[in-house]
């Protein structure tokens, strides 16, 4: 079998003897209809809310929140249904970094595509540090919901996202835009303390202390006046599904949209897992995490599994590495993530629970003694790393390879009448 694996922006080809093949996993095939009408029909029908002109009728501040380059939100697309009606309105755009950095001139074309310089004068950038914030309210956990001050300016609020599986807080998109998208870096440090809980797993949210806390957070942001806009993306990077209006029922509206494009049965584990970040995901290490923590739901306890990515902006987060690098074991590692916590902390504490259970490779750009100290096997090229892990797991060891790791989750098939939830 030969297959074609996406590495930047190149593709390496591999070859595999059928017979170790277990899976290609892929996002589903889902009908996707004219993207531009899709995202009318939601902007124009909202769910529980006013009519959008109806919404922005009389309003004199007006604030959109908008994903940075992590996301593949179509924010550009929206946009170009949004502007008409805004342009000669008093209006602000502040990109919803949470804790990332500000986005590059590069990647602010991605984000808004065609309209980027006639809106670029608009938009200020959300810095977790540095920007002032203010308190709504405190969640059950005593973490202070602090938002950055726009927010309370605003008379109108309209955030634009995307919803897909998370690993730790369940889905993104909806209340996301709010917290962490635009709150204070303490209190982005506390509710991201959360995600260490076991509980905190992709598509699980009654339970998952993390959700539960935006859930909170969306009590709170009741006050405001919002009108979200919502989408679900294919495997493409094609509009699936939009949905506008109020907050808690955009979001919860399109998560059985999300599970259909993004959650693919499997019938059994395989011995080697290779999972691609593919972009926007491989924009560094931090974010290619995910890629690992869906796929380690495809492998057996003792297999290997092997991250692809390019990697593009390196590490990202600093704390992140500087955790995993500083114990000698894996076990080590989660043993002191719950004695102290940083930002940045808990996605070290998710890829130490895979290395305790499985061998963690990485065909990557980054420095081969970095990737070490992160506890993972670096290799130049795919074919290298099948080669090690197919001579360490035997000839009969399965393979499955999963195209799109940081969007995809694999979910083992269950008997007719057991909830896979």
């Amino acid at each position: 079998m030969r297959l074609e694996i996406p590495y930047g922006d190149k593709t390496e080809t591999i070859e595999l003897p059928d017979g170790n093949l277990e899976q290609v996993i892929v996002p589903n095939a889902v009908q996707t209809a004219d993207e531009a009408e899709t995202l009318r029909t939601a902007v124009f029908n909202p769910l529980k809310s006013p009519g959008i002109e109806d919404f922005l009728q009389g309003r004199e501040n007006i604030l959109l929140l908008v994903n940075d380059a992590t996301r593949p939100t179509p924010t550009g697309a929206v946009m170009e249904i949004l502007y008409p009606l805004l342009r000669d309105k008093r209006f602000k755009i502040l990109v919803a970094t949470g804790s990332h950095r500000a986005p590059t001139e590069e990647e602010y074309d991605f984000i808004f595509g065609k309209l980027h310089g006639e809106l670029k004068d608009r938009v200020h950038v959300h810095d977790a540090k540095k920007s002032p914030c203010y308190s709504l309210g405190k969640t059950r956990h005593g973490n202070d919901l602090m938002l950055n001050t726009l927010v309370r300016e605003a008379d109108a609020i309209i955030p634009i996202g995307s919803i897909e599986p998370h690993y730790f807080a369940g889905y993104t998109g909806g209340r996301k835009c709010f917290m962490p998208g635009v709150a204070s870096y303490d209190c982005i440090t506390a509710n991201h303390r959360l995600a260490i809980s076991p509980a905190a797993q992709a598509m699980v949210l009654k339970g998952n202390p993390v959700a539960e806390e935006f859930d909170d957070a969306e009590q709170i942001l009741e006050k405001l006046n919002v009108f979200a806009i919502m989408t679900v993306l294919d495997g493409e990077h094609r509009v699936y599904a939009a949905a506008a209006g109020d907050l808690k029922e955009s979001f919860y509206s399109l998560l059985p949209r999300a599970d259909e494009v993004f959650v693919v049965p499997i019938k059994r584990k395989a011995d080697i897992v290779v999972t691609l970040a593919l972009e926007p995901n491989d924009i560094d290490l931090y974010q290619s995490q995910k890629a690992l923590d869906n796929g380690k739901t495809a492998l057996e306890d003792g297999g290997i599994i092997i991250l692809v990515s390019a990697c593009r902006s390196g590490v990202g987060s600093q704390a992140f590495l500087d955790l995993l690098s500083s114990e000698p074991t894996c076990k080590a590692v989660i043993e002191k993530l719950n004695r102290e916590y940083k930002l940045g902390y808990h996605k070290a504490g998710k890829m130490a629970e895979i290395g305790v259970k499985a061998r963690m490779w990485a065909v990557t750009p980054l420095d081969a003694n970095l990737i070490r100290k992160a506890h993972m096997r670096p290799f130049g090229s795919v074919s290298e790393a099948l080669k090690a892990a197919l001579e360490e797991k035997g000839p009969a060891a399965r393979v499955t390879f999963i195209m799109d790791g940081g969007m995809t989750i694999p979910r083992l098939s269950t008997p007719r009448g057991v909830s896979a939830r």
